[in-house]
């Protein structure tokens, strides 16, 4: 925990994908340069705080994700200058740069690990996890990657498998040896020293595993593992550090966030995104249930009131676009998009946008898994329908749930590539740019992007939306999602209804004929709360209680 500052407390983060961002030099990829030329642009939609998606030197075989040099930018980005330029140009308009920080694994082609599998004399063979082969030759347990297939890889050149949770392109460290904590603060501190706002810790909940014993998220060596992190590098700076932690619990959460603890920020945890997967599975897509969203945000907002801190987020780079999966991306695209962010946004947290979400970008669909570039999604394809599962089914949970539909090019404008490059780009653009773009957005006074640049100034504003409990209202409601901000001071309600329906509700008997101003809508602005209320398809408001 920051002992010098809470500065993130009332800040905004927008999340920028940087292979998909604006393309500076016309090879189809983004870049560091499109990325500043971009900056001003995010400097009127009020965010300070950037989370950058790994730049670093990479085969990108998980498009960067495979780090083979921490302190080195991938070419297809730019150069280390570039990126002093991005910190430097960010910090003039008051954003902060958090860099992405993948220290579960590394590329193949690290040279740790490719000291590690020419002997296993070699001074970093330790640095990764390493089992014989089973007496009859086979891989040394059952255990499977999460991108599909066996966790092991057998390697000839030592007659060794090595363990890998993602990628075969991606052992993983071993994070039993304190050499390997050296070398990773080391670098970290180095990234500190550049003026960096933080780091955004990727799977860091999986750093304390107990393979042999079939542990791999939450192992009992994480906590520790933190606070030696912390105590090494960002704890006594003023440094936002947020976990990808995908089995947290409030419980948990607590444990990575709680101000004693001295471990991080906050942490991202998924399960209002995994409501929608059958059994935790993805590639099963089942119905939104507003009342299940209801309680997961409402328990995480109570459990995390006066201990930890909270994430908000609907998307990442990892998921689909929340107008496509919990609002309307057709006819109410734009009232259904307000409304998610309203919802989200007045809540108690760190809000998080990615690239995109202001402008009410959607999913994609393809036609052909040819077109799809992400391996988790091309490796699930080709298994499930090796198995039986048919081509129509996968491509149709592939449309739903693929990281591809966050992937798609950043919509500037309608003109060719979106404005995202002057060439072909790496993925195909989404076809509705012509219509769904930035430029489109600023020229609208109604538009998504200043709704959002809207709740930035509000959370800036009004304390109580940083600082106030939350008080659920209409738990119950099909339909609706209510809550109360409140402190000493003021009352905020929120109301929002999640259907395509006009909706009446009975008024809580504490909001009965109170006077409102109303801070933010996607209708019209309502003055006054009777004993019935009636909510136009996807209506949304947050209002003060005068």
């Amino acid at each position: 925990m920051n002992k010098l500052s809470n500065w993130w407390h009332d800040a905004v983060v927008y999340q920028i994908y940087p292979r998909s961002f604006c393309d500076s030099n016309g090879d189809g990829i983004g870049d560091l340069q499109g990325i500043i030329s971009k900056l001003d642009y995010l400097q009127n939609l009020g965010v300070n705080v950037i989370w950058l998606s790994p730049v670093y030197r990479s085969p990108m075989d998980d498009n960067g994700y495979d780090i083979s040099d921490y302190q080195d930018i991938a070419p297809e980005f730019g150069t280390m200058e570039d990126m002093q330029q991005l910190l430097d140009e960010a910090k003039y308009r008051g954003i902060r740069i958090i860099m992405d920080l993948v220290v579960n694994h590394t590329s193949d082609e690290h040279p740790w690990f490719i000291s590690a599998r020419e002997s296993k004399d070699s001074p970093y063979r330790d640095y990764y996890i390493w089992r014989d082969k089973q007496v009859d030759g086979t891989e040394p347990d059952d255990q499977g990657s999460l991108f599909g297939g066996s966790a092991w890889q057998y390697d000839e050149q030592t007659d060794e498998y090595y363990y890998h949770l993602f990628s075969k392109r991606q052992p993983d460290l071993n994070w039993e040896n304190p050499a390997v904590h050296q070398a990773i603060f080391e670098m970290m501190n180095w990234w500190i020293d550049k003026g960096i706002g933080g780091f955004r810790l990727d799977v860091i909940d999986l750093i304390g595993k107990e393979i042999d014993k079939g542990i791999t998220g939450n192992g009992p060596n994480l906590h520790p593992l933190l606070q030696k992190m912390n105590k090494a590098t960002f704890g006594d700076k003023a440094l936002l550090t947020v976990g990808e932690t995908w089995g947290a619990t409030p419980e948990i959460a607590k444990l990575f966030s709680g101000e004693q603890r001295e471990e991080l920020s906050m942490v991202f945890q998924f399960e209002h995104i995994t409501l929608t997967w059958k059994e935790g599975d993805k590639w099963q897509p089942v119905e939104f249930n507003l009342p299940a969203l209801k309680q997961v945000l409402t328990k995480w907002q109570v459990e995390l009131e006066t201990e930890g801190w909270n994430s908000l987020f609907w998307n990442n780079h990892d998921l689909p676009r929340i107008v496509s999966k919990y609002g309307d991306e057709g006819q109410y695209r734009v009232e259904s998009a307000k409304m998610l962010a309203t919802t989200l946004h007045m809540m108690k947290g760190t809000p998080y946008i990615y690239q995109g979400e202001e402008i009410g970008m959607t999913n994609v669909a393809f036609e052909s898994i040819e077109d799809y570039c992400d391996i988790e999604t091309l490796n699930f394809y080709h298994e499930r329908t090796a198995n039986g599962v048919t081509e129509e089914t996968m491509l149709a949970a592939v449309h739903e749930n693929s990281r591809d539909n966050a992937r798609t090019p950043m919509q500037w404008d309608s003109s060719s590539c979106a404005g995202f490059s002057s060439s072909k780009p790496w993925i195909k653009v989404n076809p509705n740019y012509k219509n769904i773009n930035v430029e489109a957005a600023l020229n609208d006074a109604q538009s998504i992007f200043y709704h959002y640049q809207r709740l930035i100034e509000l959370r800036r504003a009004f304390p109580l939306i940083v600082n106030g409990r939350f008080k659920p209202l209409l738990e119950q409601h099909e339909q609706v999602f209510a809550y109360l901000r409140e402190d000493e001071h003021q009352q905020i309600v929120v109301i929002n209804n999640f259907s395509n329906q006009s909706v009446v509700i009975s008024v809580p008997k504490i909001l009965e004929d109170k006077n409102l101003e109303c801070l933010i809508y996607n209708y019209e602005p309502h003055l006054q709360l009777s004993s019935q209320l009636v909510l136009q398809p996807y209506e949304s408001f947050a209002a003060l209680i005068v």
